[in-house]
């Protein structure tokens, strides 16, 4: 049996004795676990140590590259936010570009037919779905700036720019070179034509005037809805011109009188029909003064005889055409603004004066405008016969109300006539002028006016820095300057007075091309000249009694109709002193003054009195100015602005260049381009007072 030991028990446990070894080895052991709980411990701090370096060297860093980022902050300039802006639009463009490529070629129709119901077949379509088809040739001619201009010859700073548009397109160049693209636009200030050294010629083909720029339109909407119906570049003819130019010297110069003579007589040989001919804005002068050259023997004229028109042309559709020209020329060549221009100076003051290209804008404007002699084509024509004398217009009464301004909801009927208002009993029109709103309102015996045409001007600057930008004024000095304003109030008539006081080299190469009176005796041979075609008061229409002429122009539109100016001392000699009185405004919402501006119906830039009158009355009938009865129509097309965003510029737009792809008037052209009458449209379609305006004007017919 064995022994039982001390001390044990149930669950104990060893009781054994270390034997003497085992006695040795424990403090060895202990000693080497704690050596080794030493070394952890050491190298636990060396990482600490080894951390706390490395945030401090990480901190050094952060600290650097803050240090290193404020200063590329500081150093951060205008340049680096515009080409940032720039580079996020062009990229967000191009993102946007690709997503609409790679989208269904039906996707957008579905969506805008989601959002607006189902659209309407373009008339091009609705009519060649009628069974229409292409029958008379067609001939644009399109108006002033709305045509595209290549380089042909120049300077050494537009090297590299040969046949590149300085006009139309991109316009680069004006942002590039701006001095350098006003030098070539210009022409010679003696002649009228090119500037030693420089050729700049009009684009040829329907692309000349097709679109203006990227993406705004101005005859391309009217050429694709012929092609729907049959037509292409063999019978549609885009007579391109240089703009500029005064209607004559395009001949003198380019020959391009003769090239349109010749264009319609080949498209007449080979169809076998007449052409429809569709003139835009200035474009519609530019042939009335073609139709008169084209059967005046030579050397002024093309010599084609007194049936040439009756033999070549089936219809001229004039659209927004200023017949009797334009008062907003008045105030561009006199300041070298119109309202627009005078309200972005007003909210941006200096902005136009001295702008981003680092020179005087509108001093430079001027100077180049004054040199092209088109623009003087556009001058008022009929005096204050047909425009209104200083207490009388013929569209007196008019209600600006009924254009397309919202009305003021919030002033009671009693203050909508209240003394002080321009509403319509209170507008004097035929002050296409006046120096300050108080002269525009007063009757003319009360206005002590000294008159200025004999005055003295001052001292001529011609030797200063202002030479570059030239704009006449500095050879009228103070003196000449106070003469203007003592006159106070301006009709038509004496406009041109006015002109030729302020702009008389303008003047003298304007009144050697164009006449804006009214013929006494259309049998006097001074009316054979060129100077007089143009201007249908002082011309008779072609012996063409099948022929027919529309005037097709939009209403409905705020159109600017006369001004109320001020005195702007400037603080250099190079200023131009006369400025539109932005802060003259009617003080109600339906007034026909806004921002020194007096506006009527129209189509925000021809007055329809301009537009209209001539085929409602000048030309209704037999007259003198229409001795074979040439039959005339007005077709107005009333303004509706875009119900969506989706619908673009509007196709029932009644605005002077919008209304090129107003659906109505696109509908009107084909059916006579395919062969209907103005009868067959249902004859004239008014909405304005034009015949009542028209019968209040006293001109002997």
């Amino acid at each position: 049996m064995a022994r039982r030991r001390r001390g044990g028990g149930g669950g104990g446990g060893d009781s054994r004795k270390p034997t003497p070894s085992e006695q040795q080895s424990q403090p060895q052991t202990g000693k080497k676990a704690q050596q080794k709980r030493e070394k952890e411990k050491a190298k636990e701090k060396e990482k600490e140590k080894d951390n706390e370096k490395e945030k401090k060297s990480q901190d050094f860093n952060d600290a650097s590259n803050l240090k290193k980022l404020k200063r590329e902050k500081k150093n951060w300039s205008c340049i680096d936010s515009c080409c940032w802006f720039i580079g996020s639009i062009c990229s967000i463009w191009w993102f946007l570009l690709f997503l609409y490529n790679a989208m269904p070629a039906s996707f957008p129709e579905y969506v805008t037919t989601a959002i607006t119901g189902k659209i309407p077949d373009p008339p091009g379509v609705k009519l060649q779905k009628e069974g229409l088809k292409a029958k008379h040739p067609v001939v644009f001619v399109p108006g002033i700036v709305t045509g595209g201009l290549e380089l042909w010859e120049g300077h050494p700073c537009m090297d590299g720019l040969f046949r590149k548009r300085l006009w139309g397109g991109t316009f680069g160049e004006l942002y590039k070179r701006p001095l350098c693209w006003v030098e070539h636009m210009s022409l010679d200030n003696e002649t009228g034509l090119d500037p030693p050294g420089i050729r700049i010629r009009p684009v040829s083909g329907l692309v000349a005037a097709d679109y203006f720029a990227a993406g705004y339109f101005v005859w391309a909407v009217l050429i694709a809805n012929l092609a729907s119906i049959g037509y292409e570049e063999k019978n549609m003819y885009m007579a391109a011109y240089d703009w500029r130019l005064s209607f004559q010297n395009t001949e003198v110069r380019d020959q391009t009188l003769s090239r349109m003579k010749s264009n319609i007589e080949l498209m007449v040989a080979t169809s076998g029909e007449k052409v429809v001919v569709i003139p835009h804005s200035m474009g519609t002068l530019y042939f009335l003064h073609f139709m008169k050259w084209a059967e005046a023997p030579p050397p002024l004229g093309g010599g084609g005889g007194g049936d040439w028109c009756a033999k070549h042309i089936k219809v001229v559709m004039n659209i927004g055409g200023p017949l009797l020209g334009l008062p907003k020329i008045v105030a561009g060549l006199f300041s070298a603004e119109a309202k627009d221009i005078a309200v972005a100076r007003a909210v941006a003051p200096g902005v136009l004066d001295k702008d981003i290209f680092g020179f005087q804008t509108l001093q430079h404007a001027m100077r180049m405008t004054r040199t092209w002699d088109s623009t003087m084509s556009l001058i008022p024509k009929g005096g204050d016969t047909i425009w209104g004398t200083l207490d009388w217009a013929p569209e007196h009464g008019h209600d600006c109300s009924t254009m397309k301004v919202k009305p003021n909801d919030t002033l009671p009927p009693k203050d909508q006539n209240k003394k002080g208002n321009f509403h319509a009993s209170k507008v004097n029109y035929g002050r296409i002028i006046s120096f300050g709103k108080e002269f525009a309102a007063l009757h003319s015996s009360k206005i002590d006016r000294v008159d200025f045409k004999d005055a003295k001007k001052g001292y001529n600057f011609g030797n200063t820095t202002c030479r570059d930008a030239w704009n006449e004024y500095h050879d009228m000095g103070i003196p000449g300057v106070e003469a203007i304003l003592d006159y106070k109030v301006y009709t038509v008539e004496s406009v041109l007075d006015l002109l030729q006081f302020v702009a008389p080299r303008m003047m003298k190469r304007g009144s050697a091309h164009y006449s804006y009176g009214i013929a006494d005796n259309l049998d006097d041979q001074k009316y054979q000249h060129y100077k007089y075609w143009s201007n249908p008061l002082e011309t008779r229409l072609p012996d063409a009694p099948e022929m027919e002429i529309f005037a097709m122009y939009g209403v409905g539109l705020a159109t600017e109709r006369a001004y109320i100016y001020k005195f702007t001392p400037g603080a250099d000699q190079c200023y131009i002193p006369f400025q539109i009185d932005t802060s003259a405004d009617g003080g109600i919402e339906e007034s026909c003054l806004k921002s020194g501006v007096f506006s009527v119906d129209g189509d925000e830039t021809v007055p329809s009195l301009s537009a209209g009158f001539m085929c409602a009355k000048g030309w209704r009938g037999k007259t003198r100015f229409n001795p074979s009865g040439i039959q005339t129509y007005v077709r107005e097309y009333d303004h509706a602005p875009p119900a969506t965003l989706l619908e673009g510029r509007g196709t029932q737009s009644g605005a002077h260049v919008d209304i090129m792809g107003n659906f109505a008037l696109i509908e009107d052209i084909i059916r006579v381009a395919a062969g209907a009458n103005g009868k067959d449209l249902g004859g004239d379609r008014v909405y304005s007072d034009i015949f009542k305006w028209s019968e209040r004007i006293k001109l002997q017919l």
